[in-house]
């Protein structure tokens, strides 16, 4: 074998050996999270979300339900609402989603809304004017407690990721989120999805660690 093919050979051991020890990648588009008062000022008062698919993290779904976001310069239409409620009413979009409608909305984590801007949620005639909760997510990994032992990571911690897809990427700046509720998969977002080439069944390893904040 010449030198060239045994480095191609090389490479691709390396490349499975990454991809059977790695983390799951998942892209998330925009979705909704919405609380009680919400839901029952859209959908009827008790309404109850229908389920349309599980999702990687036991216990949330898709619902059948989909909701508009209108901003001042445009909307987004059939944004998918995410069960089940929450105590916080929260949109999640793309800096993409973002510019296109005309609004400003920061990269926070999950949960943290205090402070962000508001939207209008629409479903048909109704609506709701939310004063805070229009999120950029920032990118992160569930970990079980289990495989957070294993890779030598906490909770709160920010390292960089090598997502192995079909332009390799290294995304900097991603929170380690650990529960013994989560299953172990990282969340980009569709601009961070196309940047890097990601498809289904593309998988990605921590490269380097930081302080956890």
């Amino acid at each position: 074998m010449n030198p060239e093919d045994l480095n191609c050979l090389i490479e691709e051991v390396v490349k499975r050996v990454e991809n059977q020890n790695g983390i799951e990648v998942e892209a998330s588009g925009r979705h909704i999270h919405l609380d009680r008062a919400t839901i029952d000022a859209l959908f009827g008062k008790g309404y109850e979300l229908r389920v349309a698919k599980y999702l990687s993290q036991p216990g949330q779904f898709a619902s059948k339900e989909r909701v508009t976001l209108v901003g001042s310069k445009g909307v987004l239409h059939n944004v998918i609402v995410l069960g089940p409620e929450r105590s916080q009413s929260q949109a999640e979009i793309s800096a993409t989603d973002a510019l296109a409608i005309g609004v400003k909305a920061p990269v926070r984590e999950s949960g943290d809304i205090a402070g962000t801007p508001g939207i209008l949620v629409m479903n048909g005639g109704k609506s709701v004017q939310l004063s805070e909760g229009l999120i950029v997510a920032k990118r992160h990994i569930h970990m079980t407690v289990e495989d957070a032992a294993k890779a030598n990571v906490k909770q709160g911690e920010i390292v960089q990721v090598k997502v192995n897809a079909g332009r390799p990427l290294i995304f900097d700046d991603v929170v380690i989120r650990v529960s013994p509720n989560f299953a172990t998969v990282m969340h980009i977002d569709y601009d961070e999805a196309n940047a890097c080439g990601w498809s289904k069944g593309t998988r990605a390893q921590i490269m380097k660690k930081s302080s956890a904040l």
